[in-house]
């Protein structure tokens, strides 16, 4: 999370249980249970990188689809609880398994 005029006051963190399928970053493999989203502005701040670690951990990882560009006149906030929700939204089925979720396409 460094990078040149970032601005670190502008991290938002929300706790969330993750789907039975977990949320999936691009470092490991699918992650379950009690989670944390952390976003903060991207350096050009058109968006917002996401992480999520597990609740009290300190390592982070990046969900796949990262960075989440902001719609419109929406705001960090606006973007993050968009995010949050997408990754509390159970992910499609296959063979009776829900998928874990990114926001690659949400």
């Amino acid at each position: 999370m460094s990078g040149a005029g970032q601005n670190r006051s502008a991290v938002l963190v929300s706790p969330f249980t993750s789907t039975t399928g977990g949320v999936m970053p691009i470092e490991v493999g699918a992650m379950t249970g009690d989670l944390e989203l952390l976003t903060h502005p991207t350096t050009d701040n058109s968006g917002i990188e996401a992480l999520v670690r597990y609740a009290g951990a300190g390592d982070l990882y990046t969900v796949a689809g990262s960075p989440v560009r902001r719609v419109g006149a929406e705001t960090h906030r606006d973007a993050h609880q968009r995010t949050l929700k997408r990754l509390t939204t159970p992910g499609a089925v296959e063979d009776s398994n829900e998928l874990p979720v990114d926001i690659a396409s949400g």
